[in-house]
């Protein structure tokens, strides 16, 4: 998180008591968090983190640690990650049926996309219980739009499987002709790249968003044989990275 940033009071919000800030009603609200610059909270976020009687979240530390940050007050905060969502959806939509509101998190960005977030979600629309997506911040619109690259027609592919599968999620990206975007992580980004050279062609235009909304938030462009050149000459791309294919035809 960015320590340089505005100061949450000055919206006149963060001091406030859970009983002075609109009741929420009963319903499952989808909040983004910062991925990156904290002051990438919006105010409707804080407003329904600080009302919301539970808020469930990816990592309990990561979220106290924003929590106390945004001098957010909360009324009851537990884990919901990918190895006790099953129990937890569960847990969740009985409490909103029994008149609570909750609030889902995760470390950073939109809950749901390749985060925990989507059992969840399924679970309340199958018992018709009124789902709230809240817009914020997320990396897949500053990469594109970062990239260069056209973007009135793109698809998002998520990460890519690490072993089994991953030839044929490949095989079929590359057929596809619009805008590409992949989540990759820092130790497996060099592989991605000599893969895009093998599945693509080496002429493919790319772009490595890196370290989106933080202090060394960077944009590589090129082709992807001259972006595997960089990465070769630097050893590693660090932090948080999206990767946008050109896939355009036209």
């Amino acid at each position: 998180m960015n320590e340089e940033s505005l100061n949450i009071d000055d919206f006149g919000i963060g001091n406030a008591k859970i009983s002075e800030i609109k009741k929420l009603e009963p319903a499952l609200y989808l909040v983004p968090t910062p991925i990156g610059n904290i002051d990438d909270i919006t105010i409707r976020a804080v407003k329904v983190l600080s009302s919301a009687n539970i808020i469930a979240c990816e990592d309990t530390r990561n979220s106290i640690k924003l929590l106390k940050m945004l001098n957010i007050h909360y009324e009851k905060l537990i884990s919901y990650h990918e190895y006790n969502e099953r129990d937890r959806a569960v847990e969740l939509i009985r409490a909103i049926e029994n008149g609570k509101s909750v609030a889902i998190i995760s470390d950073a960005g939109s809950p749901g996309i390749s985060d925990p977030g989507f059992r969840v979600i399924n679970e309340a629309i199958k018992s018709n219980i009124k789902i709230i997506p809240l817009p914020g911040a997320n990396a897949i619109l500053p990469a594109i739009l970062g990239s260069g690259f056209a973007l009135n027609e793109f698809v998002f592919l998520g990460f890519p499987p690490q072993k089994k599968g991953r030839k044929t999620f490949l095989l079929n990206a590359s057929q596809i002709t619009k805008t590409l975007i992949i989540y990759e992580s820092t130790h497996r980004i060099g592989k991605l790249i000599k893969e895009i050279i093998e599945y693509f062609g080496s002429e493919t235009e790319i772009c490595i968003a890196r370290e989106i909304s933080k202090k060394f938030e960077e944009f590589i462009r090129g082709t992807a044989i001259e972006i595997y050149d960089i990465y070769e000459q630097r050893k590693e791309f660090k932090g948080e990275i999206v990767v946008v294919i050109n896939k355009r035809e036209d």
